[in-house]
């Protein structure tokens, strides 16, 4: 049976993404109306780029690394970032 983690890679907390994550998520729950198109409604492709960068962020803030290369690139601390701008370009 294979561990968490492979032998001698470290995991640490990787504050930025970490702290991306935790801002979206009291930013939408505090204020959902910023997910909103100009006419008022739901903004469904902002909010899944939003929600892919949280996801993100969490993945990579709590030290996680997946193991299959596309999954890796997609919840890591870039994608994150990615997510952030798209959402930002969508709704702007």
């Amino acid at each position: 049976m294979s561990s968490a983690t492979e032998p001698g890679v470290e995991t640490r907390i990787a504050w930025l993404p970490l702290l991306t994550a935790l801002a979206i998520v009291l930013t939408v729950t505090a204020y959902p109306r910023i997910l909103a198109d100009g006419s008022g409604g739901a903004d469904h492709v902002a909010a899944g780029f939003l929600f892919w960068a949280m996801s993100a962020g969490f993945v990579r803030g709590v030290g996680f690394v997946p193991r299959q290369r596309p999954t890796r690139l997609l919840l890591s601390g870039p994608a994150c970032l990615a997510g952030v701008l798209l959402a930002a370009c969508r709704l702007l």
